[in-house]
């Protein structure tokens, strides 16, 4: 059924194509990608030193952490500012605690130079910490200080262990969350994972050995906390807190990092196997994966830190299914190529990679292809399918793996979370043939004028039609492996010379698209517009690598008149920023020039203008000069003389100022004129008038 749209989304058509492609792909993109260089160049980046340092003691760790997590070899220098920090913080006594507990952190990777006695003031402090502490945070600090101590320096242990676990168990909650301070009401996942990661201090601090039960009790505490979970549709697991008072509410990001190193941290220091599926482990490693590259420092040490202890934890270490591209091409043979690494990318154990089904995707039918194992390449290190099955055309699929691990041992230590869906596009070259457009008698059906198309390079139709006549086009769509195709948008389009445009929607019968427009029945929504028409054509998908739309060529209409009450085409959207554009050239017409005498009797005239001075100076010679009170001597003469030339000189600039120069430039010579006339005539004056006076006294 033809649509009338109007001129904004018929521009919109190559944008729609496109859109299609977009979020088609995106949807595409539910798997995740391990650890890669674009986070490191992030890293570098969002971890840049502010003049030579970063902000505080905190910050410079972060900084330090993320780089040697990920292996950055050119990265700022930040070891010598890093040592003098924590030279100056741990030989302080009015550092705080939490600088203490970062100078130690930082230097257990730049490993600086700290003496015996810094060491001993420090593990003096951080023991009366403990002894006075009274919130979690303070726990966290100080115990956390004194197992960074241990491990530098050994030997370090806690006296009333037992007392101390207790007194963070304290702050416990029955829903398995727990509350940073008894004065604060609130319990928090955050505050879960940083009294995990305190308690792991406490046990490996003491000495003797904790009661075991206070740790079973613990582990109940851990299996209760990942009952509150949350889930995204794509499989990835968080934590995120529901305060009411948002003061100190984290995110999901800084939620879930503190949730993993406090539990890979307890993970690492007791016998017993926590009891935590392993599927959650993996969905918590999707959740920091799915993340992508953070543009906020904080939340790439998160994403990093955490990836880092769930590579390594003693719970399940998470292996991940990724793939380089989840585009193939059939007409560029593409190789399916998949990649199984841990979650910072390193290399997985030995395994077999399974293609156990391939669906078309939005269909419940039988797999497309039967289960069969993928080929490793120790090349390039990844698993191939070489060819795919010929069952498996353009469109949009769903390839299903399996990952085996060769050793008993291995399932044990690694989670491979089962059979892994991966949305798939195979896309490839459509054949386009048999394009025809054609003008047909509207009574018989016949064909007054029919022309071939060539829909894979330039059309210049040219067609005339009237409106008992009706236009045709047809083309047909078959995919490389010669089965019909339909794509996910074909228009046809006609714009007016008044820039009014009409789209039509080109139906389908298998292979062959057709569309005919009956001009009879289109008078009104053609809003009785005679005149030229423009015929474009748009066919596109997602899987369709030569989508097109193409200029066909143009048709000339004669529509009848308009009656009287006929709707008026709707006007057109101006463009914003048409009136920054330029402007139309502005034509004047001057009034033609008056009729002047010739150049001979002007010039005739001009000389006769003349006349009057010439009289005045005969007139002078008659009359007889007197020039006897020239001056006689030098310099009096000399003034005497500026002063005529002077006067002849503005005599001149009246000259020129009717001839060519403006009252502005007058003025401006005038007055510089003016000032010299005005002093050399004072000192011809003043010479006359003192020779005058000469004379009377003689």
């Amino acid at each position: 059924m033809p649509t009338n749209l109007n001129f904004e989304m018929a521009r919109s058509l190559v944008g729609f194509t496109v859109l299609l492609l977009f979020l088609s792909i995106c949807e595409s993109a539910s798997f995740f990608q391990p650890i890669s260089d674009s986070h490191r160049s992030a890293a570098v980046e969002l971890f840049s030193p502010d003049h030579g340092s970063l902000k505080s003691l905190e910050e410079t760790y972060e900084a330090l952490r993320t780089f040697d997590v990920l292996g950055i070899e050119k990265k700022p220098d930040v070891t010598a500012t890093a040592c003098r920090l924590v030279s100056e913080t741990v030989g302080s006594s009015s550092s705080t605690l939490k600088n203490v507990f970062y100078a130690l952190k930082a230097n257990s990777i730049v490993k600086c130079k700290i003496n015996d006695k810094a060491y001993q003031g420090i593990i003096t402090r951080l023991n009366a910490a403990v002894d006075g502490a009274s919130s979690l945070p303070d726990f966290y600090y100080s115990v956390g200080g004194l197992v960074l101590v241990k491990g530098s320096k050994g030997d370090v242990h806690l006296a009333d262990a037992d007392g101390i676990f207790r007194s963070v168990k304290a702050f416990r909650q029955s829903d398995g969350r727990w509350r940073s301070s008894s004065s604060n009401p609130e319990s928090s996942a955050f505050a879960a994972g940083i009294a995990l990661e305190t308690l792991a201090g406490v046990v490996s601090l003491a000495s003797p050995e904790l009661d075991q039960s206070l740790i079973s009790t613990l582990n109940n505490d851990i299996s209760k906390l990942f009952d509150s979970i949350e889930k995204y549709d794509d499989g990835a697991l968080y934590f995120d807190d529901k305060l009411v008072d948002g003061h100190d509410h984290q995110g999901p990001l800084a939620t879930t990092s503190s949730v993993v190193r406090g539990l890979t941290a307890f993970a690492a220091v007791t016998d017993e196997r926590l009891n935590i599926p392993s599927n959650k482990i993996l969905g918590l490693a999707n959740f920091f994966l799915g993340i992508g590259v953070p543009g906020d420092a904080k939340d790439l040490f998160n994403q990093i830190d955490s990836l880092a202890c769930l590579e390594s934890n003693r719970v399940s270490i998470p292996l991940i299914l990724s793939l380089p591209s989840t585009v193939l091409s059939v007409t560029k043979e593409d190789l399916l190529q998949v990649n199984v690494n841990t979650v910072l990318g390193s290399n997985a154990p030995p395994l077999t990679v399974k293609l156990v089904g391939v669906f078309t995707s939005g269909s419940k039918a039988a797999s497309l292809v039967e289960s069969q194992e993928l080929l490793f390449d120790d090349g390039t290190g990844m698993y191939n399918l070489k060819n795919l099955p010929k069952s498996i055309d353009v469109g949009s699929y769903t390839f299903v793996f399996e990952i085996v691990l060769h050793e008993l041992e291995h399932e044990k230590i690694y989670i491979t979370g089962g059979q892994k869906k991966v949305p798939i596009f195979v896309s490839g070259l459509i054949k386009i043939e048999n394009a025809e457009i054609a003008v047909l008698d509207s009574d018989l059906g016949s064909i007054e004028t029919q022309k071939k198309l060539d829909l894979a390079g330039q059309n210049a139709v040219s067609l005339s039609a009237n409106h008992l006549q009706k236009l045709r086009v047809s083309f047909k769509l078959t995919t490389p492996h010669g089965l019909a195709f339909k794509p996910h948008q074909a228009l046809l389009k006609l714009r007016h010379e008044s820039k009014v445009e009409h789209i039509f929607v080109v139906g389908n019968s298998g292979k062959q698209f057709e569309i005919v427009l009956n001009f009879l029945g289109l008078v009104e929504k053609f809003f009785y517009l005679s005149g030229r028409y423009d015929i474009e054509l748009a066919v596109g998908d997602a899987v369709m690598e030569n989508s097109l739309l193409l200029a066909i060529g143009h048709i000339e209409l004669d529509l009848p008149e308009p009656p009287e009450k006929a709707t008026r085409p709707p006007p057109q959207p101006v463009d914003p920023y048409s009136r920054y554009g330029p402007k139309a050239e502005i034509t004047h017409i001057f009034r033609a020039p008056e009729k002047r005498p010739p150049k001979e009797l002007s010039l005739a005239f001009l000389g006769l203008t003349f006349l009057p001075l010439l009289g005045f100076l005969i007139g002078l010679l008659l009359l007889g000069v007197n020039l006897k009170n020239f001056p006689s001597n030098a310099v009096p003469a000399t003034f005497a003389t500026l002063f005529h030339v002077s006067i002849g000189a503005v005599l001149s600039l009246y000259v020129l100022f009717w001839l060519k120069l403006d009252l502005f430039q007058t003025l401006k010579l005038l007055g510089f004129l003016g000032v010299i006339l005005v002093l050399v005539g004072h000192r011809v004056l003043s010479h006359l008038a003192s020779t005058s006076a000469k004379l009377k006294s003689a």
